[in-house]
């Protein structure tokens, strides 16, 4: 009897325990099973591809396709019947585009789940992530690490959708980096200029593992163009990549470097229409079943005026025929809903002028701003533009061939300013599209990652923060022990760049009339200054050479293209021109010039044979061969170096109490305006919301005038077309004052070159003990980056 109750209560507690789930584990030489269906789209099978050599590179184990069942199971929300099968819940991935879901099933299997063929090769790809493989393993030579095992608990989930929905880069002024090193080195072609499909495919799958979908190819005219070298397109469907062009190459035409092969007469709308419709229209015959993100409009050949229209008016009735015409192409030949077809029109330069004349942009297209090509943001959308189906997108440069000053060498754009500007960007609702010009991709690998991290998700960057995401981008590609070492190296390498660009040190210009501007000589420093800036470089220096000794194995040649070549560069060319203008005063030996200019075609040259050749002719230190690259000519200055001004005091714009709504109480920074981390000549820039004001205590001096120095971050407007603060020393009347640039003004010009917008004003000063100066924001935007305090100047000086 005992027995047969027994037996009941057995059958209960198997019941009523737990099923124990699993956790996914793969070990070092097993047969790692993938079941995926065949009927994926090419990209999806691009990414297979992709992570089966990076599980053979890691675990030293090769992969094996099965259309039913794997240790990984692989599939896209209605492509796919392998996912039903699973019984996982896709239902998160509902109405998001290029979204994945990565989770492990109760079985231990891994399972991958697309809302689409982007998102579902995005998901592949963060396996490859998780295994520890840098999206920079071949462009930075960054040798992925050998594992025994790798496993994700049980628990593990992961829910990824991009926050703007079209992500990319730009190549440009390629003439000498990737251009030479494609057709010469990497993929050697009898065509001159040619970047061919082996180069593309490289891009491409860089783009794919950084999670970007966009490409804008070359367009100079020293380059092939993308759609005329063979293999090119086959190779962007096999990535999934859109592609798309810049301001001047509407309807996927290079017409810089088509034009003289394939249009007839001038590229001119008003009086040679039908040869240029015809041009256009040949294109898109030929690419209507390719991806592309059409841009539309008008401007030069290359980067210049359209012709045949002069007066803002005149274009902009050519623009309106041109909109309608190249719309009438895309309805022809790729889809009778031309508001289903990506289409993306950009006011560059002077057709910002004319679209502020009232031009009308068919309300699905999206708008493209940019910024100054100096990594200021000219235009933030207006409410109105906020409402347009087609959202707005950003161009944004970290390199850039132009006046006051080309920067195409080292790229050392401030991770911060690029951050305060995105996150700024993408809170005023441009989000719909970001491309970044990287020039020729090496070196800005950080800056293209941080970007493309930010489109992909803004917040989860935002919340780590740029160290934090810097570190973190050191210990993968560096190791841990190296990049403790490293980080504060590559945070001094921005600052002291953002004070002064390694190609600005020469206080050249490019694109002057006068002559002068050509002509290396001082900057406006005092010695004690120059000083400075050298030991501050030295000390970079020394901290790369020890820090070599860290190096993981395997990691030698990503270290010097990562850190070494870059800071080490940057602390030449600061020597050069600096022990240049000590010596031009008799205060230095010009041996030290000329030798840190030897020092940087050694370190060239040895960028150049890294990996036995691999990056041959990528790197050049002379890019247009500009004068501030030459060895300083050695001569005598006929006027007196700059004598140093000693502010009485100085504050960063950290060091101000901030006084919210004009009310004298401390509160804490608000606003996206706030966000402002690293940025300014000392890393302490801080946003001043507007009406909010920043007070500054200081003790009495026995005069009765103060001269202030208030020096902002020089970038524009972020709603209307002002950019005001008022000053006032205590509570007096404040003096309004007002620092938007227009155009290419000289201001502008000196204020990208510095990285600062300079306001000095004279204050009367009572005989009180202490002192409060009050600076207020009277619009948003308002970055105060310092503030100096000097006795007023005698008269005449």
């Amino acid at each position: 009897m005992r027995h047969k109750l027994l037996f009941p209560f057995f059958i209960f507690l198997i019941v009523a325990l737990p099923i124990c789930s699993k956790d996914f584990v793969l070990t070092s030489g097993q047969t790692v099973v993938i079941a995926c269906s065949p009927s994926e789209e090419l990209v999806v099978r691009t990414a297979l591809e992709m992570l089966g050599r990076d599980i053979q590179t890691v675990l030293s184990s090769t992969t094996q396709a099965n259309e039913k069942t794997g240790e990984i199971v692989i599939g896209t929300v209605g492509q796919s019947e392998l996912i039903s099968r699973t019984g996982i819940d896709v239902s998160a991935l509902k109405g998001k585009k290029q979204a994945f879901l990565l989770s492990v099933s109760p079985e231990g299997k891994l399972i991958v789940v697309g809302s689409d063929k982007h998102g579902t090769a995005y998901g592949i790809l963060e396996i490859s992530r998780l295994l520890g493989v840098s999206p920079w393993e071949w462009w930075a030579d960054v040798t992925p690490e050998k594992k025994k095992l790798f496993k994700l608990s049980s628990k593990f989930q992961s829910l990824q959708a991009p926050s703007v929905e079209y992500r990319g880069i730009f190549i440009n002024d390629e003439d000498w980096g990737l251009m030479p090193w494609s057709s010469r080195t990497y993929e050697p072609s009898k065509v001159k200029g040619e970047i061919g499909p082996r180069t593309n495919e490289r891009i491409f799958e860089l783009l794919l593992r950084l999670r970007a979908n966009t490409y804008w190819p070359a367009m100079h005219e020293c380059t092939l163009p993308f759609f005329l070298t063979k293999g090119n397109r086959e190779a962007a469907k096999k990535y999934g990549i859109f592609i798309g062009a810049s301001h001047c190459e509407p309807m996927a035409c290079s017409a810089a470097g088509e034009w003289k092969r394939r249009g007839e007469g001038a590229y001119d709308y008003v009086n040679n229409a039908p040869a240029v419709y015809k041009f256009w229209e040949d294109r898109v015959k030929e690419v209507a079943d390719q991806e592309i993100l059409y841009t539309l409009g008008m401007r030069g050949v290359h980067d210049g005026k359209m012709q045949g229209a002069k007066t803002v008016e005149e274009q902009k009735a050519v623009i309106d025929r041109v909109f309608a015409d190249q719309r009438g192409l895309i309805e022809k030949y790729v889809d009778k809903d031309v508001t289903k077809v990506p289409q993306v029109f950009i006011p560059y330069k002077e057709v910002l002028d004319i679209y502020h004349a009232g031009l009308q942009v068919p309300d699905d297209v999206t708008l493209m701003w940019c910024d100054d090509n100096y990594g200021y943001i000219r235009h933030f959308p207006t409410a109105k533009e906020c409402a347009r189906k087609g959202g707005n997108g950003v161009y944004y440069h970290v390199s850039y061939w132009g006046r006051p000053h080309d920067h195409l060498w080292l790229s050392t754009m401030s991770p911060y300013l690029i951050f305060q500007q995105m996150k700024l960007a993408y809170d005023r609702d441009i989000q719909k599209m970001w491309i970044l010009n990287v020039g020729d991709i090496k070196p800005a690998e950080y800056q293209i990652e941080l970007f493309m991290d930010m489109a992909w998700n803004i917040e989860a960057v935002a919340s780590e923060g740029v160290t934090s995401h810097l570190k973190h981008w050191l210990e993968r590609e560096l190791g841990a022990l190296c990049a403790k070492a490293v980080l504060p190296v590559m945070q001094e390498h921005y600052r002291l760049a953002h004070i002064r660009k390694p190609e600005f040190m020469g206080n050249t210009r490019e694109e002057e009339k006068d002559p002068v501007y050509r002509v290396v000589k001082d900057l406006p420093w005092s010695e004690k200054e120059i000083n400075g800036r050298l030991q501050a470089y030295d000390k970079l220096s020394e901290a790369v050479e020890r820090a070599a000794s860290k190096i993981p194995s395997g990691r030698q040649s990503a270290y010097f293209e990562l850190v070494k070549y870059p800071v080490q560069a940057a602390t030449q060319m600061n020597r050069k021109l600096l022990y240049a203008q000590l010596a031009r005063h008799g205060k230095a030996d010009w041996e030290k010039s000329d030798l840190a200019y030897d020092s940087i075609v050694v370190l060239t040259k040895q960028y150049n044979s890294l990996e036995d050749g691999k990056w041959n002719r990528m790197m050049d230190f002379q890019p247009r061969k500009l004068h501030v690259f030459n060895r300083v000519e050695r001569k005598t200055a006929t006027s007196p170096m700059m004598k140093e001004r000693v502010a009485i005091y100085k504050w960063n714009g950290l060091d101000g109490k901030n006084i919210p709504n004009g009310k004298n109480t401390l509160n804490a920074r608000k606003g996206t305006s706030a966000i402002c981390e690293g940025l300014g000549y000392e890393s302490k820039a801080t946003g001043i919301d507007k009406g909010d004001a920043l007070m500054f205590s200081f003790d009495n001096r026995k005069t009765d005038s103060v001269e202030v120095d208030i020096r902002l971050l020089p970038n524009h407007p972020v709603g209307g077309d002002q950019l005001r603060f008022s000053i006032s020393l205590d509570d007096a009347e404040p003096e309004v004052i007002s620092y938007e640039t227009k155009g290419r003004s000289e201001e502008w010009k000196e204020n990208v070159l510095r990285n600062q917008a300079i306001r000095t004003v004279r204050l009367p000063i009572s005989g009180k003990k202490s002192h409060k100066l009050v600076i207020k924001a009277l619009d948003e935007g308002v970055i105060l980056d310092q503030v100096m305090l000097y006795m007023p100047s005698p008269i005449g000086e």
